[in-house]
């Protein structure tokens, strides 16, 4: 048998979500004719076409977006990224962006 140990961690948010019925799962998708870009938010329960909301953030995350740099141009924040990725990947320029697929679509754009 598999066991199954907690998480290490505490969730520290949580937001209350809402299982629609089959029938308005149903009723939805027809709706938008079975085209997942055409749903609500609130029509989806498990959502596996974003990978935004998908987990808690830890303490240390939350403090960290309290204590970040939101001046434009060279933040220490990005200058902190920048130092790590290019450590990482011996690459001489990076381009942040605001998630993976925005990423993907610049990366796949020139390949």
């Amino acid at each position: 048998m598999v066991r199954y140990l907690p998480p290490p961690y505490r969730i520290k948010v949580v937001e209350p979500i809402r299982l629609p019925s089959v029938e308005d799962r149903t009723e939805a998708l027809e709706r938008a004719n079975y085209n997942i870009f055409n749903l609500n938010a609130n029509e989806v329960y498990i959502d596996l076409l974003t990978d935004s909301g998908t987990g808690a953030m830890s303490q240390g995350q939350w403090s960290s977006m309290m204590l970040g740099d939101e001046s434009y141009a060279n933040a220490k924040s990005f200058l902190r990224l920048k130092k790590v990725i290019q450590r990482l990947t011996s690459f001489h320029n990076i381009i942040p962006v605001h998630q993976g697929r925005a990423a993907e679509n610049i990366l796949l754009g020139h390949l």
